[in-house]
């Protein structure tokens, strides 16, 4: 059942008023627009309580105080890598034992969100240091000097090291194009120019999966147009030449009879 809308602490009073001027339920809740069984239950708590207040609410009460809470917002609002390990050491000290799931709902009931840390930050202090001593030596250098230096972007592939997924067009030693080792090992080109791979983690902790999962990663799965697409342009024409095997398990989905025509 839905939450309807609490009354205003104006319109319970002024259903006490009408009750007490001697008018009955139904009338009352046809006057305010309220329903006779909420009028009724208003009614018989002001008789049982003598107030139209809400009344304590069953629940367990907050483990984190108002001002433990005012304690770790103002810690995570200087540092905000502190973590959820830190916070609950900090409230253990302060003889508070929560958990950690404890401080997340109370940090996410304050608007602050959890993200993941970098492992590393980008600069330490030691890296700021050292740029601005180099900045500072060669501060006074001529124009001259800095046309013999090679800059490099962290963003861009390095000059030594090749990405291990780019495509070869010029080996160095044959001087021809190359195939892309990875997609040769990963995947297999059918006859009919589709291209098909295992599943994902198909040998991986099978122990604990149970026999119907094992029976489903053992199957193949087809890449769709765009994959085939670029798995063509990462391999070289040996790899599309027809090969015919003795036993090939693949022999009937190497031609596509399905075509309507």
């Amino acid at each position: 059942m839905a939450k309807t809308k609490e009354l205003s602490k104006d319109t319970r009073n002024k259903i006490v008023d009408l009750h007490q001027a001697g008018k009955t339920e139904s009338a009352i809740g046809k006057q305010l627009g309220v329903k006779k069984s909420t009028v009724g239950a208003i009614i018989r708590k002001w008789k049982t309580y003598k107030t139209t207040d809400n009344l304590p609410r069953s629940g367990a009460p907050r483990k984190i105080s108002p001002r433990g809470v005012k304690m770790i917002t103002r810690t995570v609002s200087k540092n905000p890598r502190t973590t959820r390990g830190d916070l609950v050491n900090d409230l253990q000290r302060a003889g508070t034992k929560v958990t950690k799931a404890t401080i997340s709902n109370t940090l996410r009931r304050q608007g602050l969100k959890s993200c993941s840390a970098r492992r590393v930050p980008l600069l330490k202090p030691v890296h700021v240091q050292a740029r601005l001593k180099f900045a500072r030596e060669h501060l006074d250098d001529p124009e001259e000097d800095w046309e013999n230096v090679i800059w490099v972007s962290a963003l861009v592939p390095s000059l030594t090291q090749q990405p291990s997924r780019s495509l070869t067009y010029y080996s160095v030693k044959k001087g021809k194009r190359k195939s892309v080792k990875s997609v040769t090992d990963r995947f297999m080109r059918l006859h009919c120019g589709l291209w098909i791979r295992r599943k994902a983690g198909y040998k991986k902790k099978l122990w604990k999966k149970n026999p119907a999962r094992r029976k489903r990663l053992r199957e193949h799965v087809f890449c769709n147009k765009t994959q085939s697409k670029l798995l063509d342009k990462m391999t070289t024409s040996f790899w599309k030449r027809r090969n015919w095997y003795v036993n090939d398990p693949y022999l009937k989905y190497h031609d596509r009879v399905n075509l309507k025509v």
